[in-house]
């Protein structure tokens, strides 16, 4: 596992990929099978990988964490950045902010509450937990009413962030207020467009963010990384074929529910056995599963001319 302090250079080096967490029949965390997720990740040429939402981090037991952070840092290949998360809920951040004092993960992010928050109240909290887990974390903006910019500004600038997950769905993603002033309050340097593949062009392009988080990539990294260079090198033709390829797969994920669809699309798509999903979530229905396998059947023979 990389080890070394997370710069810029992290965040467009690879697709940063989110993918689902392997549990076994008891719930338990399956070292083989999120190992399998892993490998199949790295030999499309990935080497950052995030469990946030996808995995369901959300829910994760106090009791579980220490030992998940252990076998996520055993099981990567060497030049792989991985990134826990941690939170929602005060309380629970600051308990994980102790076990990974003791780990070598250089970042980790910390996952947004929704619920009894201020902006201010939040930024203290992310900084108490910084200061406790004795490393910079990475912001998750999700909800534009969870932390307000200038709050954002001043974590960055006193080294309590040192990245942003950018991932607020707008209508249409060229068009963001929010992300304007953001923007223009941060380094776009340290700027991750989170919401996987599709508005990748607006936000690398228009906003000049420095690289983008997906789900889809689990299912054709070596695609993902094409658009990724794509979009790095200017071919905009290339990387708006590359976004047709993914949205089937990226509408399902809206219409149903994106951390359910893409948990079974990793396991339709024969790369692992991903097992039940942890509650408070649940799999899809039998014909929602005939859906993604369409979906993710197409998505593994596509090919770019």
């Amino acid at each position: 596992m990389q080890t070394h302090p997370f710069i810029p250079e992290d965040i467009s080096r690879s697709v940063i990929s989110v993918p689902p967490m392997a549990r076994d029949h008891e719930l338990k965390f399956d070292r083989v099978e999120n190992e399998k997720i892993i490998r199949h990740l790295e030999a499309g040429g990935i080497r950052t990988v995030l469990y946030g939402g996808n995995a369901n981090f959300y829910h994760t037991a106090i009791s579980e964490y220490a030992s998940i952070l252990d076998q996520l840092s055993q099981i990567a290949g060497a030049d792989t950045l991985v990134i826990p998360s941690a939170g929602p809920a005060y309380g629970t951040m600051m308990d994980q902010a102790e076990i990974l004092r003791s780990t070598d993960f250089p970042t980790v992010m910390v996952l947004p509450h929704q619920g009894l928050t201020t902006s201010q109240g939040v930024a203290v909290g992310l900084s108490r937990f910084a200061e406790k887990a004795e490393r910079p974390i990475g912001l998750y903006i999700k909800y534009g009413n969870y932390i307000d910019v200038p709050e954002v500004k001043a974590l960055i600038n006193d080294g309590v962030a040192t990245w942003i997950k950018y991932a607020i769905v707008r209508e249409n993603p060229a068009e963001d207020e929010y992300l304007t002033r953001l923007m223009d309050a941060v380094d776009p340097l340290i700027v991750v467009s989170g919401i996987g593949e599709q508005p990748v062009i607006d936000h690398l392009v228009g906003f000049q963010a420095n690289g983008f988080t997906s789900g889809c990539v689990c299912i054709r990294p070596d695609l993902s990384m094409k658009l990724l260079a794509a979009v790095q090198s200017g071919d905009l033709e290339e990387a708006r074929q590359i976004q047709a390829i993914f949205k089937p797969l990226e509408d399902l994920r809206n219409q149903i529910n994106p951390v359910r669809v893409l948990h079974a699309a990793v396991h339709l798509a024969g790369i692992a056995d991903t097992g039940p999903a942890l509650p408070l979530l649940s799999g899809i229905s039998s014909e929602q599963e005939a859906q993604v396998q369409a979906a993710v059947s197409a998505l593994r023979s596509a090919k770019i001319e």
